[in-house]
């Protein structure tokens, strides 16, 4: 499957979605979760650290953790496949077409592409929320800044007297990003019924990047083989779980540029 083929199939849908996972920003230095780059995060078993559960019963080593993981996402610099998706959006705005990107990465690097058009289904490394339920920074529809909550001292002695706090009730904070143990709807800023809006008027559904294997991808597989709409995959590695999905195997960096360069030609 080529970028010549993709390209046709994007001239021809008036709705378009793209969902994409950790393998997108793979080329900016940020490891994947499955894949087999060397700093995969699957082997420390994050459906263990990722979780509710693990930050009530250990809120400093999850954090910790979290921290360590996560915390220099902000350092990293969108790649060349981060803006052919800023074109594509541009392409599909000024033709009056529908067009979504649905991201399951909390790094910040298709904003800082230029993304607009864009759901974090799984939250964002840039803010953080409140545990306290009737907080203003809580959820379900409050967060916080990352920058507006104080980490030095726990950053200096990750111990439970240090735990960061809400600087508006003083309760513990916690990341605003998705657990393997939440759900889609605690969180407004995950904006699903958005989302799933999107795949339902779909014409074409395009994942780049992802392994399949969180309920976002399981969603938008099964609405686009229900609605008998054209699927691809852009991955090198990972192939897809269903036949009716066109296989791109080789790097987004590569195959969306080469798709945003046909578009802008024609």
């Amino acid at each position: 499957m080529t970028s010549a083929s993709l390209h046709q199939s994007v001239q021809a849908a008036d709705a378009v979605v793209v969902i994409t996972g950790a393998g997108i920003s793979l080329a900016s230095g940020i490891p994947t979760f499955r894949g087999s780059d060397p700093g995969a995060v699957w082997a420390t078993d994050i459906t263990v650290l990722g979780t509710r559960r693990y930050f009530e019963q250990d809120p400093v080593g999850s954090w910790a953790w979290y921290l360590d993981r996560f915390g220099g996402l902000l350092r990293h610099e969108p790649n060349p496949a981060h803006h052919a998706l800023v074109a594509l959006e541009r392409w599909a705005v000024a033709r009056g077409r529908a067009f979504l990107l649905i991201t399951q990465n909390v790094d910040c690097l298709h904003e800082a592409a230029g993304s607009t058009a864009m759901v974090k289904v799984h939250g964002t490394a840039d803010r953080a929320r409140c545990v306290a339920p009737n907080c203003a920074g809580a959820a379900p529809a409050g967060s916080l800044a990352m920058t507006a909550v104080d980490f030095s001292a726990f950053t200096a002695a990750p111990v439970a007297e240090n735990l960061p706090r809400c600087p508006r009730c003083g309760a513990l904070v916690r990341p605003h990003v998705l657990w393997f143990d939440e759900h889609y709807t605690d969180h407004l800023d995950y904006q699903i019924e958005r989302a799933q809006r999107a795949l339902q008027r779909a014409r074409l559904t395009i994942f780049v990047g992802t392994s399949f294997s969180v309920g976002i991808t399981e969603m938008a597989l099964q609405t686009a083989l229900q609605r008998g709409q054209g699927i691809y995959s852009i991955d090198p590695v990972s192939r897809p779980p269903h036949p009716a999905v066109s296989w791109i195997a080789r790097p987004s960096e590569e195959i969306l540029p080469e798709l945003a360069a046909l578009l802008m030609a024609s």
